[in-house]
């Protein structure tokens, strides 16, 4: 099966398509949203948070998103599959910038890269497209930006700040990003932004008019924790069913419910796999 490519994803606006973009951090769970018709996976930094157990995206290193990517990539077939540059792997310069990503192209197979910024990652942007990596840009509310932000915080809420997102989406674009997650931002910037540039929009928490919409799949599943998002919608309560199956197997090993008969093996039964008389035969003989 052929995977998606950057050009299936900027025809999709075109056709008014909706992308439907989602986390994956491991085999299984790539395996299992590629099967279920994905466009892009995304293995995002958020792995810090929702798979490391970290407070911040920070701590993320370039080495956790190859191990990740590589991962996601081996479970997928048919999605794309994107990473995000981590912290301070980009933000350094243009040389740094195509150094780690070519690794995460390279090394784990990887068909494009995200990073956070606008106007001030252009020359980075520039940089990869040239050297034939795909970019997605990243604005609004950006993690690796949360000592600045205070807190994780609705974006672009005054004019000067929707401006500058505004301006900030022109110039990825013309920078040669292929699309951009717009992350917590009003509805209305997120719908004005989506018509004034000729590359796809994926939201979240940015409303309905984006080109497409992306979540945290810990988030929609109900494995995350305690603290879930107002944008995030819930499609499954996971974490409960998962704890309820745990406290189950604990119930019934303490017990002696589990393992029955149904789950275990006789002697007859190992000698005839190997061959051998079972013992009931060769006491009779």
């Amino acid at each position: 099966m052929q995977r998606i490519t950057t050009t299936h994803i900027t025809k999709m606006k075109k056709k008014a398509e909706k992308i439907v973009m989602i986390t994956a951090y491991d085999y299984p769970t790539a395996s299992l949203v590629d099967n279920a018709g994905v466009d892009i996976i995304l293995v995002g930094d958020s792995l810090g948070m929702v798979v490391l157990g970290y407070d911040t995206t920070l701590p993320v290193t370039l080495e956790d998103m190859i191990h990740h990517t590589k991962a996601v990539v081996r479970g997928s077939n048919r999605a794309l599959v994107a990473a995000d540059m981590p912290f301070m792997t980009y933000q350094t310069g243009a040389a740094d910038a195509l150094r780690n990503a070519g690794r995460l192209l390279q090394e784990a197979r990887a068909t494009a890269v995200k990073l956070e910024g606008g106007e001030e990652v252009c020359t980075q942007v520039r940089a990869l497209v040239d050297a034939g990596i795909p970019v997605i840009g990243h604005l609004g509310l950006t993690p690796q930006s949360i000592n600045v932000f205070g807190g994780y915080k609705l974006q672009g809420r005054d004019p000067e700040s929707a401006r500058k997102i505004l301006s900030d989406a022109k110039a990825l674009e013309m920078a040669g990003a292929f699309c951009i997650v717009l992350e917590c931002i009003p509805e209305d910037l997120a719908a004005t932004v989506t018509r004034s540039v000729a590359i796809p929009t994926i939201g979240i928490g940015a409303g309905v008019h984006c080109d497409g919409q992306v979540l945290v799949l810990h988030d929609m599943l109900g494995i995350a924790g305690k603290v879930r998002p107002r944008f995030v919608k819930q499609y499954a309560r996971l974490g409960e069913a998962i704890r309820k199956a745990v406290e189950q197997y604990s119930e019934e090993v303490r017990h002696e419910k589990f393992p029955t008969p149904e789950h275990s093996f006789s002697s007859d039964e190992v000698a005839g796999a190997l061959g051998t008389p079972p013992a009931s035969v060769a006491n009779k003989t």
